[in-house]
């Protein structure tokens, strides 16, 4: 599934808000052109990536960027026509914000709904048994299939970008070299980081080599001029920075620590985030991490 940030306007919409709602093991129903046409298992989390080639020109002026998860599907023989069966479903849609009509059982007009269970069960029933018992949880999944490919896919991406870098004719080679150590937190994105962050600033260890040197503004995402820039950066441990890299966790400008609502709060707790111990502010911050912030909260943060 992938799906834009915002409106062509630029603002948000709650239908591709609920992209950051999804957890593994979220059943999808598909919908097009009137009927179910499948059902999916979530596989991931929801994670910031570019629009998918096969969109061509649909979209031309939604950002390049939106938001993906990553669903196994099993298409539908026959599909089901919600509004064949308004009848025995209307009685579980939602007052507001519902995926069907409560009149016609014609799908609304929107990208991606929240259902409660009752609306699932219904649509299950109308579908086989074998989704019955998917709603039901009384099956056995591969566990395979929640296996997190996040990072497999964004090393794609970074790999694309890399290559398009080294390949430039107007970026001279020592700085194409930089730039490609500045990927992985190394060479002189990190020598500079380090002279303005010297420890995690959630869990406090100072050690540099248990440190990494991460992107406030993602690699992936940012300019030449940002994946360079000091001010664009933590020193985080490895847990610390890939529960800020996927969006788990971000900061206020004022220091304070910020939980994505899909956030495990067991492991959070194991990984120092959250307890007794953990720290509720990270420390006085600077304008240019200030700025940096604001975009990871809009464009990264799972909330």
């Amino acid at each position: 599934m992938w799906s834009p940030k915002r409106q062509q306007d630029g603002r948000r919409h709650f239908s591709y808000d609920y992209m950051k709602h999804i957890q593994p093991g979220d059943i999808v129903f598909s919908y097009a052109n009137a009927a179910i046409i499948a059902i999916g298992v979530a596989r991931t989390y929801c994670y910031s990536f570019p629009k998918p080639a096969e969109f061509g020109r649909a979209g031309i002026n939604w950002s390049d960027e939106g938001w993906k998860v990553n669903v196994n599907y099993r298409r539908l023989a026959p599909p089901v026509r919600t509004m064949d069966h308004i009848e025995s479903l209307r009685r579980s849609l939602p007052p507001i914000k519902s995926p069907i009509q409560h009149d016609t059982g014609k799908a609304n007009q929107a990208y991606l709904f929240e259902i409660e269970k009752p609306l699932a069960q219904a649509l299950a029933r109308l579908i086989d048994a074998s989704t019955v018992d998917l709603v039901r949880g009384m099956y056995v999944a591969d566990r395979s299939d929640h296996v997190d490919t996040i990072d497999s896919h964004i090393d794609a991406w970074e790999n694309i970008i890399e290559k398009e870098i080294l390949s430039a004719t107007n970026i001279p080679e020592t700085e194409k070299q930089t730039l490609v150590k500045a990927r992985r937190g190394q060479g002189k994105f990190r020598e500079a980081l380090l002279t303005h962050e010297n420890r995690c600033r959630v869990t406090g260890v100072d050690r540099p080599e248990h440190l990494i040197a991460s992107h406030i503004k993602p690699w992936r995402s940012a300019d030449n001029e940002e994946r360079l820039n000091p001010e664009n950066g933590f020193m985080l441990t490895p847990s610390i920075d890939h529960l800020f890299d996927k969006g788990f966790i971000s900061f206020e400008n004022n220091g304070s620590i910020l939980l994505a609502d899909v956030a495990d709060r067991k492991a959070l707790k194991r990984m120092g985030v959250i307890g007794e111990k953990a720290p509720s502010n990270i420390g006085k911050l600077s304008e240019g991490q200030r700025h940096f912030l604001e975009w990871h909260r809009d464009e990264i943060l799972l909330s």
